[in-house]
């Protein structure tokens, strides 16, 4: 082959090129390779102190123990847990900043707030879900209405009269009723409250005739005989309440509604920590350890691959997407 004066200069100037690329490529094989060589962040978006905390910290004691470093639970609350997760969305894609992601932040708040600080298609890798909560359709210990048959009925005689609580427009206890009464045809007045603290008393004092909490919060009360429990949200009953059906059962719903726990990393993680990360927080998830905790506060593991969670967040998206414009629930801030 010929030299040319041209030929030549490509050359020279290609080389340098192929070499930054070359260490590039060695550097983040040898970065994935190597980790974790120091104590990884894993960021909790709510306060310390929650079920958020028990979960985290449960599984990060066993993920910490098969890694042979400390994951270091964070916790940056705020902004119903944009702030925590727009921090991952931010951080340094080196594997050594993750954290929890959450139905609200990863699949209902895209739709419902006109302005997000971050994307979870561009800016969030979704690993794995390790831990769900069912939600549990309850109503007053002492109400006259024991299934959700008769809760339907009792709403069709009194259009307009039944009301049912949330924590907040677009919250998913708000959306699933909104799923159910849309099945259904039945007309109930949304009170949305600030927080459980505040929707549990009014119910208690019969000001509130229904609602979907988390299994968590609602099972002591229901076991109390303080609430009422209906049915439950899971595509099978829940172990804890084995008695009490599902709405798919019933015919009311199609698909699964339960909020869930996840460990999410900033896009640009290299694969093979990915690949680590999903592997240690799905054999968490099946020590005794964790299975007691899961148990013991409501919870459940549903098994999923990292494809079949990254589907699932598009799927309940696109859910939610639809139930929020249908409903005129877009929120500013």
């Amino acid at each position: 082959m010929k030299i040319t004066r041209r030929l030549l200069t490509n050359l020279l100037c290609a080389a340098p090129l192929s070499a930054a690329a070359a260490v590039q490529s060695r550097a983040q094989t040898a970065g994935a390779g190597d980790w974790p060589s120091r104590p990884v962040r894993f960021i909790v978006p709510w306060p310390a102190g929650g079920l958020n905390d028990i979960i985290a910290r449960s599984f990060n004691d066993k993920v910490s123990a098969a890694l042979g470093r400390t994951v270091i639970t964070d916790f940056k609350a705020g902004a119903a847990g944009r702030i925590g997760v727009t921090e991952i969305a931010k951080a340094r894609p080196d594997g050594y900043t993750i954290g929890m992601g959450n139905l609200g932040p990863l699949t209902i708040f895209p739709s419902l707030y006109k302005q997000m600080p971050y994307s979870v298609k561009d800016d969030l890798i979704p690993i794995t879900m390790f831990a769900a909560s069912p939600l549990v359709l309850v109503v007053g210990g002492d109400s006259s209405i024991r299934t959700v048959k008769d809760l339907i009925d009792a709403a069709k005689a009194r259009p307009g009269v039944l009301n049912y609580a949330s924590v907040g427009p677009g919250s998913p206890a708000h959306l699933t009723f909104e799923i159910l009464k849309k099945r259904t045809a039945i007309d109930l007045l949304h009170v949305p409250f600030k927080g459980t603290n505040e929707s549990l008393p009014a119910m208690f004092a019969g000001d509130i005739h229904a609602m979907f909490d988390t299994l968590p919060l609602a099972l002591p009360h229901i076991q109390a005989g303080k609430l009422r429990a209906l049915a439950v949200t899971t595509l099978q009953r829940v172990p804890q309440l084995p008695d009490v059906p599902t709405l798919k059962e019933l015919g009311l719903v199609d698909d699964e509604v339960v909020t869930w726990y996840a460990v999410i990393a900033p896009a640009g993680t290299p694969q093979p920590i990915v690949d680590r990360l999903y592997r240690e927080y799905t054999a968490a998830a099946g020590t005794p350890e964790v299975k007691k905790m899961l148990t013991d506060n409501g919870l459940i593991y549903l098994p999923n691959t990292m494809a079949q969670f990254q589907a699932r967040i598009v799927e309940e998206t696109a859910r939610w997407a639809q139930l929020i414009k249908e409903n005129n629930l877009q929120l500013d801030q």
